[in-house]
């Protein structure tokens, strides 16, 4: 059995760390920038067939926007991770633990870009309800641009339980609301931390805010009321980053 991974930027993470599961890589015939002979001397380099195709026959392997590059897999393999590892994950840390937690993320390209965000800010888990959200596929994959594979995805069966042990281990749970009465500019986002972001549109259900240390919210000065909350993650990620790095 085996999958497609599509998009430049997972393409390339998927040859440099899962390189013994591509099969072959099929590029856009004719394609000569530097993207794709970088893909393709990382194909060859480990032994990787490489197939020219035109634009057509790669619309016809996935519906998806592949960027003109597809590589076929043995199914992936990701390390499974379970709410049972979080103590260990946990202990494993010579930090602070900063932790996002997703409640009830259902589009494919907003988990995407909350775990490409994830990344970037040096997140060390992602945690996320087991039902009622989405899962890592395909489309999530090419989104997040390999950081489905860096950063730990757990999803959990009972979510506010996994909260609660996770201030019994002194991480500060900071949930993330327009009703909150502090911005996330007064909030002290140092030490062990964990930031709730909700769902699109609803956001937080209420026994997760309930559950919540504190609150938080983005100032908003335009007439716009919210963000979408891949970018409202990467904005309070990165304000946490920030009073962690002083």
């Amino acid at each position: 059995m085996s999958e497609l991974v599509y998009g430049v930027h997972a393409v390339e993470v998927l040859l440099k760390r899962n390189s013994s599961n591509v099969q072959c890589l099929y590029v856009q015939r004719n394609r000569h920038d530097q993207r794709a002979h970088k893909l393709v001397k990382l194909a060859q380099e480990n032994d990787i067939p490489v197939v020219q195709k035109d634009r057509e026959e790669l619309d016809e392997m996935t519906q998806q926007r592949h960027q003109g590059v597809i590589a076929q897999c043995s199914q992936l393999k990701e390390k499974q991770y379970h709410e049972k590892h979080i103590p260990e994950m946990l202990d494993a840390l010579d930090e602070a633990p900063f932790i996002l937690i997703l409640d009830g993320v259902t589009d494919p390209h907003n988990l995407g870009a909350c775990l490409r965000s994830a990344d970037a800010a040096g997140v060390h888990m992602v945690i996320a309800p087991k039902d009622n959200a989405a899962s890592i596929t395909d489309v999530v994959r090419k989104v997040a641009c390999g950081a489905a594979e860096s950063v730990p995805f757990i999803p959990v069966t009972n979510l506010v339980r996994t909260m609660k042990q996770l201030q019994e281990r002194d991480v500060w749970i900071a949930g993330t609301t327009g009703d909150a009465e502090q911005d996330m500019y007064q909030a002290n986002l140092k030490g062990g931390l964990a930031i709730v972001m909700g769902a699109e549109g609803d956001g937080m259900r209420r026994l997760t805010q309930e559950n919540c240390d504190f609150l938080i919210k983005i100032p908003m000065a335009g007439e716009v009321s919210s963000l979408n909350v891949s970018v409202a993650t990467g904005v309070t990620l990165f304000e946490a980053v920030r009073q962690r790095q002083l």
